[in-house]
């Protein structure tokens, strides 16, 4: 099985408001930087939509590292939470609605068809790629 290392980042200038987020996938010696926003978001939104939109554009079934410096989707899945909430009805820990419920379902589909390990990494802690994916966020932001 192929290795994919992925990136991502979420940014959102207010919370909610305009929001952008960004990917950086990497395999072999291939890179390839992917970014988008929306005009009325929130940041969790952002942070989830750049996993899905970096996983959709594999191709096949492949080995994924996945870094990203947001502990709601790096616990969502290392600490079980997605997979309570289904048993749930989609309800957390306090019996609430799970908030970006259509997104979670997407993202959890992608990581069926691919072995997804994900990874946390400190924000802002001047890593190469985190940064990168940082910047085309608030560049997409820009562009709305």
């Amino acid at each position: 099985m192929e290795e994919v290392i992925i990136y991502t980042d979420g940014a959102c200038s207010g919370n909610p408001g305009p929001g952008g987020w960004g990917a950086v996938l990497m395999y072999k010696e291939n890179k390839k930087e992917i970014s988008g926003g929306k005009k009325s978001t929130t940041n969790n939104e952002m942070e989830i939509t750049a996993v899905i939109e970096a996983l959709k554009l594999l191709k096949y079934s492949c080995s994924v590292k996945l870094y990203s410096d947001s502990a709601y989707v790096v616990n969502c899945f290392n600490q079980g939470w997605i997979y309570n909430w289904q048993k749930n009805g989609w309800r957390n820990a306090s019996k609430d609605p799970v908030k970006n419920k259509e997104l979670w379902e997407e993202l959890y589909d992608l990581t069926k068809k691919h072995q997804v390990e994900f990874i946390k990494v400190k924000g802002h802690s001047n890593n190469e790629y985190n940064n990168r994916c940082d910047e085309l966020a608030r560049e997409a932001i820009k562009k709305l």
